[in-house]
């Protein structure tokens, strides 16, 4: 019999300022670890002024971390020390795996009909195995995400995970995780399995629903919601309907050292990465 999963904490985003000036709305981070482990961190971007968001991230490092970019509206500029470039567009995923260390940048800019950004990115933990792993890139377009439509008119993109015999095209990655993009409409239902003991979370940025059976329907948006155990995630929408991202992934259970961009295991690891990119020896791969 399948144990749903209830939602056992309830986070809100915080208004933040980060990169070069960057105005986002920043859902959990340094202060919530290791409440959502192996996730770090997630930032969502949403504006229709270039002042909130056009100074962008400027060069930067990291280490011993994936950064999972998903753009809605406009596009993301980037550029590496291994000589990559290019941008993602709405609908599009960049899933970076930063590993040993790179140093990148990432220049957001507006829709050219409203200046509109719409975005999210992810932080995902390397374990201390694969922190010093090659840096790799799964840039994933649009069209290579499956969208799912289900029986009751709910819509699924599947970036990464499984659902009704499809898999999402991000693949490979060491915490075994799910990322979904959900759009329910008004008065549906939807199920979906979850392996248990993985951290389960839903982003909700649209709408309102009720995310388990035994809690209230959550109303307001920009609201994480963290579930407990089990092996299955129900949702119930609301009268307007709701879209939210639906992530899991398998919690790592390792020490974290954490400043910056760089995420560590130890303070002694994190003061090596620092003197590195200080000293020029930062990078360990090439192209």
């Amino acid at each position: 019999m399948s144990k749903t999963r209830i939602v056992k904490q309830v986070l809100t985003s915080v208004p933040t300022l980060e990169g070069a000036g960057v105005h986002l709305k920043r859902a959990f981070g340094y202060h919530q670890v290791p409440l959502l482990d192996p996730f770090l961190m997630l930032d969502h971007f949403e504006s229709s002024n270039p002042a909130d968001y056009e100074a962008g991230f400027p060069w930067h490092p990291h280490r011993g971390i994936e950064t999972i970019s998903y753009v809605l509206e406009g596009v993301v500029e980037h550029g590496d020390s291994m000589g990559n470039k290019g941008a993602i567009g709405a609908g599009d995923v960049q899933w970076m795996t930063a590993g040993s260390g790179i140093i990148h940048q990432e220049m957001p800019k507006g829709s050219r009909a409203q200046h509109r950004l719409l975005g999210f990115q992810l932080w995902s933990n390397l374990p201390a195995s694969h922190k010093m792993m090659a840096p790799r890139y799964q840039e994933i377009a649009s069209h290579q995400i499956p969208e799912l439509t289900l029986a009751n008119g709910i819509r699924v993109r599947l970036i990464c995970g499984r659902l009704e015999g499809k898999k999402g095209p991000v693949r490979d990655i060491i915490t075994d995780p799910e990322y979904l993009d959900v759009t329910m409409p008004s008065k549906t239902v939807f199920q979906h399995p979850v392996k248990p003991g993985h951290t389960v979370f839903a982003y909700v940025f649209k709408g309102s629903g009720q995310f388990d059976p035994a809690s209230p329907a959550l109303t307001g948006t920009d609201h994480v919601l963290l579930f407990g155990d089990g092996d299955e995630v129900v949702v119930a929408s609301g009268e307007i309907g709701v879209r939210f991202l639906l992530v899991s992934g398998n919690p790592l259970g390792e020490p974290v050292a954490w400043q910056g961009p760089i995420v560590m295991n130890t303070d002694a690891e994190l003061a090596t990465a620092f003197k590195e990119f200080s000293n020029g020896t930062f990078l360990k791969h090439s192209r």
